[in-house]
């Protein structure tokens, strides 16, 4: 079967497949990062806008870390790769395959730093975009060398900048519009106060530390898209439907909404939003509570309850009655009201959730949501719990559940290196958190003797950890003593029959 590459013509491919190679088109945007979220996403936008000819630019690729593998890929394939869109979206199916041109070439940095230095010299740059997770935009104590590439991403932003502000002579238009889109809120301003902190660290010019903070434009993001990336176990038969083969195909969602906190001259010369983009420019604090609480609140709310009801993804969890039940119940009921903005725009919002809960091409695994759980909980759900018992003077009964669910859930079998590993049934999980949260857990489990008093022991205890929720949980009237009934009755009763008590007393 032939490789997908520029030999590959479009009136070759079947009519379901989309190709519309964008040629000449001057490197506007470096990105560090280029794994399947940043290609489903910023560059299937960059893709969408230099269709309707509203950007006319391409993306210069750069590989965050040494063991990299996309690279080599993206040379072997000229840039192209496949995004395979598959979900409901209004009410209807979608189903489109498309080959995204927008990316110009990928450089390994760590092997031709000079070709990442000339790129810091074209006039033509104007943007730069990152996805390089939650760890990337960290610290990291390193020495500068202008002839190699720094370890960090900051360093490499940094040493990037440095070199374009001498070589352009500090003019304030070389200055970038720089877009980070990884999930860490004001990961504009972190980015922002990490290149300066590298700068000081480096002694680098005064003055060059002046144009950054003047001329660099640093927006903070709000990023939403399911990207689930190769599909490895359905990979021959999209080579069968597309007619070629591709290593770089990346699925995901139809659904997608971007935030970005700039004003009109930036959305002007980057205009997603004329290419029909969902894109809000402006403050994303609204819209990352819109997002943390009802896309992200549920799914940390669902996972253990549902995980250890005997399934294993949302959409199982969805199309079972009594947890959907539960699952809806929780957003509509008692997240929902919390959320402060108008129903006129946040309804909308809970409906794609839904669509997006129930989405059949999307395997979103109930354990990999379950990951580092404590702290989701902690910035998810914990809010809507205060603020629903502030609005209501009673406790949200699904969240309420959804805790003594997951403190079940961090009940360990045995502990594995820095993990802990649990068992539903014969099935075994692993539970990934902090070194805390494994301490904490551990400590209260291995403590319980079976009885109602060391239920109670247990909970209080789990409660009062100021380090895991920010607050002593017991404060919150009514929370210790109904968390202990929820959890003696998941632990006699089994976690479905709970779940079907529960439902059955909120329909009442």
């Amino acid at each position: 079967m032939q490789p997908l590459n520029r030999s590959l013509k479009a009136e070759d491919l079947p009519v379901h497949v989309t190709y519309e190679y964008q040629e000449h088109l001057p490197e506007k945007i470096i990105q560090f990062g280029e794994g399947n979220f940043i290609r489903g996403f910023v560059d299937w936008m960059v893709h969408e806008m230099n269709k309707r000819g509203l950007f006319n630019g391409k993306v210069v690729a750069i590989q965050p870390t040494p063991h990299g593998k996309v690279v080599p890929k993206l040379e072997a394939q000229d840039g192209l790769y496949t995004l395979a869109l598959r979900g409901i979206e209004n009410g209807e199916v979608v189903k489109s395959n498309e080959i995204i041109s927008s990316i110009s070439r990928g450089i390994n940095p760590y092997k031709d730093w000079n070709q990442v230095l000339n790129l810091a010299e074209s006039p033509d740059l104007e943007f730069l975009f990152s996805n390089t997770t939650e760890a990337g935009l960290t610290y990291l104590k390193e020495d500068y060398d202008p002839n190699k590439s720094p370890l960090s991403f900051p360093g490499k932003v940094t040493a990037f900048l440095y070199h374009r502000y001498e070589v352009m002579k500090g003019k304030p238009n070389a200055g970038l519009v720089l877009i980070p889109c990884e999930l860490v809120e004001g990961n504009g301003d972190v980015l922002k106060e990490l290149v300066l902190r590298y700068a000081r660290d480096w002694d680098l010019p005064v003055d060059y530390v002046n144009w950054l903070e003047e001329h660099n434009q640093f927006c903070n993001s709000l990023v939403d898209r399911i990207v689930t990336g190769y599909p490895k176990d359905t990979i021959d038969d999209y080579h069968q439907l597309l007619g070629y083969e591709d290593i770089l195909l990346t699925a995901g969602e139809p659904y997608h909404m971007f935030a970005i906190d700039a004003g009109d001259d930036v959305a002007n010369r980057l205009p997603f939003h004329k290419a029909e983009l969902n894109v809000k420019w402006g403050d994303v604090t609204p819209y990352r509570e819109l997002k943390v609480r009802l896309l992200n609140g549920p799914h940390t709310m669902m996972f253990a309850a549902c995980y250890l009801s005997g399934v294993d993804t949302v959409l199982e969890a969805m199309e079972d009655e009594t947890l959907s039940e539960f699952v809806r119940n929780g957003m509509t009921e008692e997240i929902f009201p919390t959320v402060k903005m108008d129903d006129e725009e946040k309804q909308p919002f809970l409906d794609s959730v839904v669509e997006r809960f129930l989405n059949p091409y999307n395997k979103h695994y109930l354990a990999d949501i379950g990951m580092n759980a404590v702290y989701k909980f902690k910035s998810r759900l914990i809010p809507s719990l205060l603020d629903y018992v502030e609005l209501n003077q009673k406790l949200p009964r699904s969240i309420v559940f959804s805790l003594a669910a997951l403190i079940t859930y961090y009940r360990a079998d045995r502990v594995e290196g820095d993990f802990l590993v649990g068992k539903r049934g014969t099935d075994e999980y692993t539970i990934r958190d902090n070194k805390e949260a494994i301490t904490t857990f551990t400590n209260v489990w291995n403590e319980f003797d079976g009885s109602a008093v060391g239920i109670q022991e247990l909970v209080t205890e789990v409660l009062a950890d100021v380090e895991l929720w920010g607050m002593n949980l017991n404060e919150v009237e009514g929370l210790n003593e109904m968390l202990i009934t929820d959890t003696s009755n998941i632990l006699q009763l089994g976690m479905k029959e709970s779940l079907k008590r529960l439902t059955e007393i909120a329909t009442k």
